[in-house]
């Protein structure tokens, strides 16, 4: 096992959810952290509330501005004069249906959850070739391996990912570079209240399933385990795993249980 103790890692939404809870933990571990998100007031907040802030360095950044990965990438590398592993957890979810839903919602979701990540990615990869190492952690969803309503854009964006990474990884293994996906399923977060709706417009509420989900610093202890172990995929939450089995043998199977345990359900 490749302990993560000490290692510098930089983490996108890192301002709330799970980027906030793996801010603590690594840094728990004497990790050199970057940490970003939109939010500067918050990342700052986070900061303070580590017990080493003087190992932690923050680079406010938007996804959706695509054309700044680049001097992210170059400020991240010059904070502690290298990086070992980035993790992509910032995106954004869903909560409408289909027939509802504009197409510019579909776009944001791509843009952000898709290319945003592939942006922040290849503006690093250079840097872990030149290294001849790096580790690239996404954090996908079980909604990357199955669908479920009324989550069809953050579907579409999180099945996108794990073809891009997979790739990726299959590409740049020469140069020893590793590749992780983290498949969360309900995990007490504010992903629900932030989800857009139909017109793009944020749902403000939380989900019964995530408020009832793991809590966000077991997640983050599980997370840290698959990295150190360097799995390919890992899949975490409850129940809701199965789906992860039952697709890939029992697809019909599952089809109608989604369906049984979403029909009538208000978003």
């Amino acid at each position: 096992m490749n302990r993560i103790n000490g290692k510098t890692v930089w983490i996108t939404g890192a301002s709330s959810g799970i980027g906030e809870a793996l801010t603590y933990a690594l840094a728990a571990k004497d990790c050199n952290l970057i940490i970003s998100s939109r939010k500067e007031v918050e990342l700052r907040r986070v900061k303070s509330t580590c017990h080493n802030p003087e190992k932690v360095r923050i680079i406010p950044l938007d996804l959706g501005m695509t054309e700044t990965m680049a001097q992210k990438a170059s400020e991240a590398v010059a904070a502690f004069g290298g990086i070992d592993i980035l993790i992509n957890n910032a995106g954004i979810s869903q909560r409408s249906y289909i027939i509802d839903t504009k197409l510019e919602v579909y776009e944001k979701l791509m843009a952000i959850n898709y290319l945003g990540t592939l942006a922040i990615t290849k503006a690093l990869l250079p840097h872990f070739i030149a290294r001849q190492a790096g580790h690239f952690v996404t954090v996908t969803s079980l909604m990357g391996r199955f669908g479920a309503p009324p989550r069809s854009g953050y579907c579409g964006s999180k099945h996108a990912l794990h073809g891009f990474f997979d790739v990726l990884r299959m590409e740049h293994e020469k140069d020893g570079i590793d590749v992780t996906m983290i498949c969360p399923g309900f995990v007490d977060t504010n992903i629900a209240r932030n989800a857009l709706t139909a017109d793009g417009s944020a749902q403000g509420i939380d989900d019964a399933e995530n408020k009832n989900g793991l809590p966000v610093d077991l997640f983050a202890k599980k997370m840290i385990s698959a990295i150190e172990r360097k799995k390919f995929e890992a899949y975490m939450g409850g129940k809701e795993v199965m789906g992860i089995y039952l697709k890939r043998f029992f697809p019909k199977l599952l089809h109608r249980f989604v369906q049984k345990n979403t029909r009538n359900k208000n978003v």
